[in-house]
């Protein structure tokens, strides 16, 4: 038996980037199977793919808050003895940054990982005894299968990236009627498609009798699907979910919609239909990777900014055509709701859901 460790902690997003490339390992090697340590919240993810065996959780982001808890606990040192359990052919550090270059070190086996051009922090490169040069501005998905095909030693593959999840094993009863997601929950700030927006969105689709489910993981985000929903029937706002519970509901939607998120990439990897809506980030790099994937991207004269805040000053045109309290940021103001819901009925049309 071929084994591997990969190291790829967070975010949700990078996680699901690294399924294809198991996939691919997978294809070429067929006796290989891989340990993978990853941020304890996205704990769930890896179990999905029939090539991981051991999900070794960690929980850097809550140990950098209370260092000495961690210590103390004993989770530091648990951590150390699983990591170093077993002796592995090679340990590859997908992520490219200090933290989980770090982690390499308490490993056994060989450490691959990206070179100091390649790599987002340079001087990861330093932990590793065979860094591997992976040429950026690539979709991040493509910059990791490269990796694992050349720390591997088997021919990059040519076709398109399969996560190798069974979506059908995932997905919860169905529900009947049409159901569409919408992914309104993002970390930056100048990534939210407006509020405004998602309303008028969400009436359309249900003039046409289309059913909206509207996911939140913090308050924030729940206080928001409930102003959504307020007085719109066939919207509903989910319960607290898991990851594993989220799977079954994007398992069995029609399709989504979603700003530039995590759950964005789980709808990619389950090739639920999606149309992922991009103003300050690039699609190229990080959009949705998969099939069934549609980006509506704004063309703006600032996008993609790569800013986690609006720095744009409105003109005085822009200030009598749009509503600056609840049009921001304005590169949204390119992929409007009637845009949006357009494209949203052929993609559901193309998908026979409707």
């Amino acid at each position: 038996m071929t084994s591997i460790l990969l190291i790829k902690t967070s975010s949700l997003g990078d996680v699901i980037h690294s399924l294809p490339a198991l996939t691919d390992a997978a294809a070429a090697i067929p006796d290989v199977r891989f340990d993978w340590v990853v941020e304890e919240s996205f704990r769930e993810v890896p179990a999905w793919h029939p090539a991981v065996d051991r999900v070794i959780p960690v929980a850097l982001r809550r140990w950098r808050k209370h260092p000495l808890q961690a210590r103390r606990s004993g989770e530091w040192s648990e951590f150390k003895s699983r990591i170093a359990e077993r002796s592995y052919d090679a340990v590859i550090d997908a992520q490219g940054l200090l933290k989980s270059a770090w982690l390499t070190r308490y490993a056994k086996g060989p450490r691959f990982g990206l070179d100091r051009q390649s790599a987002r922090e340079s001087l990861a490169a330093l932990f590793y005894h065979q860094p591997i040069a992976v040429p950026r501005g690539q979709h991040a998905v493509e910059r990791v299968r490269q990796l694992f095909s050349a720390a591997l030693g088997y021919a990059m593959p040519t076709n398109l990236g399969d996560y190798g999840l069974d979506r059908q094993a995932l997905a919860g009863p169905s529900s009947g009627q049409p159901q569409v997601l919408f992914f309104h929950g993002t970390t930056w700030s100048s990534k939210h498609w407006p509020e405004l927006y998602w309303r008028k969105l969400a009436e359309k689709l249900v003039e046409r009798e289309i059913g909206v489910q509207l996911p939140w993981g913090n308050a924030e985000e729940k206080a928001r699907a409930e102003r959504l929903a307020e007085g719109l029937p066939r919207v509903q706002v989910l319960p607290s979910l898991s990851l594993a519970g989220m799977a079954r509901v994007v398992a069995g939607a029609k399709a989504c919609v979603a700003v530039d998120t995590g759950l964005g990439h789980l709808a990619a990897a389950l090739n639920v239909p999606c149309l992922s809506l991009f103003g300050p980030t690039d699609a190229g790099l990080t959009g949705a990777y998969g099939p069934s994937q549609v980006h509506l991207v704004s063309d703006f004269p600032c996008a993609p900014c790569l800013q986690k805040t609006c720095q744009y000053l409105p003109t005085d045109e822009e200030a009598r055509q749009f509503d600056l309290q609840r049009e921001q940021p304005l590169c949204f103001t390119r992929v409007a709701p009637d845009n949006v819901f357009e494209r949203l009925q052929k993609l559901l049309a193309d998908h026979g859901a409707i």
